[in-house]
């Protein structure tokens, strides 16, 4: 079943600070367009870069799983994507003045209301879905931890951690619905061992903290000097262990919240691979590492998938545009026009056919014994398919020509023979200016993909006769 996408209807704002730096922060949800994604803007930096949600961006996953592009950071980014994948919004903008959104209480709870407060808005476009339909895994050898996703009706999760210390051995939690991550989920809080907790002390690296956003677990002796270095830097006069072994600075919400927490650490995190998720994921052990080169390997597989499936067309309709109409917006002429009719057009794609017989002028001397179409003339009519798409963009097409300025990853599959009926489908990859036409194209026959190549072409006035 098909659905919309979302986004926020309007923009809301929260305060706090960094867990790790400290510093003051304010953060902005904004909405976002059509196919937009999740993106965090750094408007603290000159020229306010963009840094989209995407798990090729994952530089570090210590203490948090961090972004970097073009040496802009945004850190600790899996509590915000996880309230926002939970709510269903597709396209949002997160305007941050500091590399790290505000830690609240170290859970997603603050996020998912502000978000609530802000209002959810359908927009006018269909929500791309991965449909899982094959286990896909991958383990860490030297942990143990391991991701496996496997087909389901709707997005679940299983988490399952085994810390091996007395204070916090195994424990399990699961998310069936999307629906029930705001009361089961959003308020589990992160938490850290007192030996983590120390050495981040000791190194400086934990400053936002005011042990009322993290559950300390004692795993180990309390010394004297210890206790007073973590009174003073959480500003407590008095500090003590309780009987289930975690600091008395708050009180658990649940016997399994970490094992919640390692839930909801996972849905932020396969936020990055930037479609939704149609399956059921079992993560045992997660943890930042595992869960980003799990999103990185699916992110990658949709990516194969969506470029090799075949866009399916009922070549029995009336064409959009048939030969004639063909001609009359582009300069070419047979022998070397190689587009026979066009299906569908858009302001950023379009989709071409080309029927391919033996009475092609190019197989008289292309092995004429056994004929194979010219793998230029592929790229050609992948051109001329972007042409209509650019020449559509002027009032008077007629009066323009097309020019190559550029091809790259030019890749030839499989041979494309008479008889073959060949689909184009060329996608903008940046909007159209000054004439310049920067696409995506591929070519499919017989169910499957043939040819593919980054095109970049530009139209120019035709010289007065």
């Amino acid at each position: 079943m098909s659905t919309k996408q979302k986004t926020i209807k309007k923009e809301v704002t929260l305060s706090g600070v960094g867990l790790h730096t400290g510093n003051k922060v304010t953060m902005t949800f904004k909405p976002a367009p059509i196919n937009h994604g999740y993106a965090f803007v750094r408007i603290d930096l000159e020229g306010e870069p963009i840094i989209e949600a995407s798990a090729e961006y994952v530089v570090n996953t210590q203490r948090g799983t961090n972004l970097e592009k073009r040496g802009v950071f945004v850190n600790t980014s899996e509590h915000v994507l996880a309230a926002v994948v939970a709510l269903g919004i597709d396209n949002i903008c997160i305007e941050i003045n500091n590399p790290e959104p505000p830690i609240m209480d170290g859970s997603s709870k603050h996020f998912v209301e502000a978000l609530e407060k802000a209002g959810i808005q359908e927009q006018d476009a269909l929500r791309e879905e991965y449909v899982v339909k094959e286990i896909i895994s991958y383990k860490d050898e030297k942990t143990g931890s391991e991701i496996i996703l496997m087909p389901s009706d709707e997005y679940q999760i299983t988490a399952m951690v085994d810390f091996g210390t007395k204070v916090l051995g195994t424990q399990n939690a699961t998310l069936n619905s999307l629906a029930d991550f705001k009361d089961e989920i959003s308020d589990a809080r992160t938490f850290s061992f007192l030996h983590e907790l120390e050495m981040l002390l000791d190194n400086n690296l934990i400053k936002g903290g005011d042990l009322n956003n993290a559950i300390v677990y004692v795993d180990k002796e309390i010394s004297e000097e210890t206790m007073d270095k973590l009174k003073k830097a959480f500003n407590k006069k008095t500090l003590n262990v309780k009987p289930n072994g975690i600091l008395d600075n708050l009180t658990l919400r649940w016997a399994n919240e970490a094992a919640r927490h390692k839930l909801l650490d996972v849905i932020g995190d396969l936020a990055l691979v930037g479609t939704r998720i149609r399956g059921k994921v079992i993560a045992n052990k997660p943890g930042h590492l595992v869960n980003t080169v799990f999103a990185k390997k699916l992110q990658k597989i949709i990516k194969y998938e969506k470029r090799n499936k075949v866009p399916s067309f009922d070549l029995n309709l009336p064409p959009l545009m048939d030969i004639h109409k063909i001609m009359s917006i582009l300069p070419h002429r047979p022998p070397f026009l190689l587009i026979d009719r066009i299906i569908e057009l858009s302001d950023k794609h379009v989709v071409g056919m080309k029927n391919v017989t033996m009475n092609e002028d190019f197989f008289v001397g292309h092995f004429p014994g056994a004929p194979v179409m010219p793998g230029v003339l592929q790229v050609e009519a992948m051109a001329q398919c972007g042409g209509i798409l650019v020449l559509s963009t002027v009032p008077d097409p007629e009066n323009y020509l097309t020019y190559f300025m550029k091809m790259d990853n030019v890749k030839f599959k499989q041979k494309v023979l008479p008889g073959d009926t060949l689909i184009f489908k060329a996608e903008l990859i940046s909007p159209i200016r000054r004439g310049i036409c920067h696409m995506q194209s591929y070519g499919y026959a017989n169910g499957k993909l043939v040819v593919e190549a980054e095109l970049m072409a530009q139209i120019a006035k035709k010289p007065k006769e």
